[in-house]
């Protein structure tokens, strides 16, 4: 079931015994589970109706004998059970022993006045599991995965415009871009954004560039664009704004590392006919990430990106055995570069 839909049922009182939230999306699981609370948790008496149970935790058994427990002053119990990494094909060898029999006992008929909610904040399931089966079978299943771009992008300006603002295009897409396409990291963000356009309802890229932070990925992103388009004065400065920020060359430079190898990588299965989600699924990237670096490699020929990414794995050699002073290194690099891109 989509989220939506799941979220209409909700809200007409229309309740399913269990429910499993599976997905990575962490905002549009806790968006459900709000609604739950909302909907169920209404008054004082009602708080004895709600639990949450992380099995980090808390053993298994414990929540099933809450969710067998009849409501206090209400029609049902709230059960919320976090982390059910017992669901998936993780191994931990000093985690808790949970008793699974209990829980397939349970499902096997569950108690008409609980609302059990299992929140697998997780990729996929370990679908050979015996448990998996059970609680999928008995279960309503929301898939909170992420979006793909055109989604989010359409459920942020309806969110956007539902609170009475409006979005320069520009902004749009720097907010995306700041966020990796993160629907939870928009979500945040746009809060600040609203505080700050409340007078004109107007979300401008300044707004966004001096509220929105960037990432030191992001900031190596840039310095990368810098480093390739030859602009050597750009370049120095973002890195010695960085190293006011108490970043450290080292690190930078194996950032700028794997920055270049992703544009190599990409750069080759493109040459090779891959599409972009082709390319994502490949690498295990996200496809947002795979659109702005197709972007990138398309103004580069392999044999450079291959010779800057030697020239890389090279100064990180010099760097950690100490052949050279690590900053003098890495300008040395910038500036070479740039010679040959302005020759």
């Amino acid at each position: 079931m989509n989220l939506q839909e799941a979220l209409k049922q909700v809200r007409q009182q229309q309740f399913a015994s269990v429910y499993l939230i599976q997905g990575t999306e962490s905002y549009l699981g806790e968006l459900f589970k709000t609604e739950l609370m909302d909907q169920l948790i209404k008054t004082e008496d009602d708080q004895f109706n709600y639990s949450s149970f992380d099995m980090e935790e808390v053993p298994l058994s414990i929540a099933i004998e809450e969710a067998e427990t009849i409501p206090f002053f209400g029609d049902y119990r709230l059960v919320f059970i976090e982390n059910p990494y017992f669901l998936t094909a993780e191994r931990r060898t000093n985690g808790l022993d949970h008793d699974i029999e209990s829980l397939l006992k349970y499902l096997e008929q569950p108690s008409p006045t609980t609302i059990l909610v299992f929140i697998a904040n997780v990729e996929k399931l370990d679908e050979r599991k015996k448990i998996t089966k059970a609680i999928k079978k008995q279960a309503e299943v929301i898939d909170v995965n992420p979006m793909g771009e055109r989604e989010v992008r359409q459920y942020v300006e309806q969110t956007i415009q539902s609170e009475g603002y409006e979005i320069r295009p520009e902004a749009f897409d720097l907010l995306v871009q700041l966020t990796d396409l993160n629907l939870s990291k928009i979500m945040g963000e746009l809060q600040k954004l609203f505080l700050y356009a409340s007078e004109n309802k107007i979300i401008s890229l300044y707004g966004v560039k001096e509220l929105v932070p960037k990432s030191l990925e992001h900031n190596v992103f840039d310095l990368t664009n810098e480093v390739l388009s030859g602009s050597s004065e750009k370049a120095i400065q973002l890195y010695e704004d960085l190293l006011l920020q108490g970043e450290e060359t080292i690190k930078l430079n194996a950032i700028l590392l794997n920055q270049i190898r992703l544009f190599l990588q990409t750069k080759i299965l493109a040459k090779l006919g891959y599409q972009q989600a082709n390319i994502a699924e490949t690498l295990k990237i996200h496809p947002y990430r795979i659109k702005l670096a197709l972007q990138q490699v398309r103004r580069f020929e392999l044999d450079r990106l291959e010779a800057i990414y030697d020239e890389l794995v090279e100064n990180d050699f010099r760097m950690k055995t100490g052949q050279m002073d690590k900053e003098l290194l890495f300008e040395l690099f910038i500036l070479k570069l740039s010679g040959q891109v302005t020759r």
